[in-house]
């Protein structure tokens, strides 16, 4: 691994080099303005935009953003409401951790704090599901207090304006970078400035193909003087992905109800709720005889095709079963199992249960066996 190069002069110095203000500069005139999240600007809007963009694109965000905001607009309003219908506005968008978590939080806030979200940057990390560079971008942008932020487009930036060698997960590595983010954020115009930084690692100094040519700080960055800008930041080692396969259930009623059950609230897709996923050898008998449903009630049974969803660290192979029932049965041995109309609803679900239950039409055609 090659060393990391020493730090420019000027940055040695703590006198900094003009970084912070060509950004802001650059910002000023084609930095990003208009995403929701920068209109009516309040710390807790802030807060809820900074949550949802972890590990998600800004684009993917909006519309999931505005419809929460809608409903929840404030800390109060999402203290008291119910944590199904914050994972039903979050369904689709991913990381459901980050909607169970915002929701205790906004309870602590509203208990502990008045419904006013604390202005000091080690306050809001110690909410659950607040890291140090959320916290600091609650603080620097809903307050504009100086705090240094180091989101991904941020780590990206710095590394290659510093040609920071090491993988960008390692402890070492991630304390040269908040060393430097904390040398270059400005006491004035912190809020512009963070925003700014990020604008810059998503439209500029893209993580594929960056556009240096564009980027106001291409001059003294040491990553695009060597030719390398592309390197950095490095990656550890990536470990094989595991494959796993579920069979999944989705029983539907003779009114196109399908049965849900609760999963457990902590793991994936915590606390969402989901057609009975079993394991993959799990026969139709078997789960019918587990839940309480009379063989004889099955109308219709069809296998549809085996789909791959994505996670972080492995791959799940989705194996649908889907069963037509003559009539509901009058009750149900799932874990808190509801009855719902797929298509009006107010219940979270993950994109895998969604995609499951809004193929009902599938049944038509000849009945099969088990």
């Amino acid at each position: 691994m090659p060393e990391t190069p020493p730090a420019h002069p000027a940055v040695r110095s703590g006198l900094g080099d003009g970084f912070a203000t060509r950004l802001i500069a650059w910002w000023d005139v084609r930095g990003r303005k208009d995403l929701p999240w920068q209109r009516d600007r309040t710390p807790y809007r802030v807060w809820v935009s900074e949550v949802m963009l972890q590990q998600t694109r800004a684009s993917a965000v909006v519309p999931y953003f505005e419809r929460f905001v809608r409903r929840f607009p404030d800390v109060e309003a999402l203290a008291r409401g119910e944590l199904d219908e914050v994972l039903h506005l979050w369904s689709g968008l991913g990381y459901y951790a980050r909607a169970r978590n915002l929701h205790r939080a906004a309870g602590i806030v509203a208990r502990d704090h008045g419904g006013v979200i604390p202005d000091d940057a080690a306050t809001v990390e110690a909410l659950p599901g607040v890291g140090r560079s959320t916290a600091a971008a609650v603080v620097a942008q809903g307050y504009g207090r100086r705090a240094a932020i180091l989101d991904a487009n941020v780590k990206r930036v710095l590394a290659r304006r510093h040609r920071i060698a090491g993988a960008v997960s390692s402890a070492a590595t991630l304390a040269e970078l908040w060393r430097l983010a904390e040398l270059h954020t400005p006491a004035e115009r912190v809020a512009d400035y963070t925003q700014a930084i990020m604008d810059l690692g998503a439209t500029v100094c893209r993580r594929n193909r960056p556009r240096c040519g564009e980027c106001p700080v291409y001059a003294d960055c040491e990553a695009y003087a060597a030719g390398d800008p592309g390197r950095f930041p490095e990656r550890a080692q990536r470990r094989a992905r595991r494959l796993e396969r579920s069979r999944f259930f989705v029983v539907v009623d003779p009114d196109g109800a399908c049965l849900v059950e609760q999963r457990p609230p902590r793991g994936v897709w915590g606390g969402l709720w989901s057609p009975p996923e079993r394991d993959a050898g799990q026969s139709l008998d078997g789960f019918l005889d587990q839940s309480g449903i009379a063989a004889d009630l099955v109308d219709n049974v069809q296998a549809a095709g085996v789909f791959r969803h994505g996670f972080t660290h492995y791959d799940l192979d989705v194996e649908p079963v889907y069963v037509r029932l003559k009539a509901r049965p009058t009750a149900v041995r799932e874990r808190a199992a509801r009855w719902i109309d797929p298509h009006d609803h107010r219940l979270g679900l993950s994109k895998v249960a969604a995609r499951l239950v809004s193929v009902t039409a599938l049944f038509g055609g000849r009945k099969s066996g088990r």
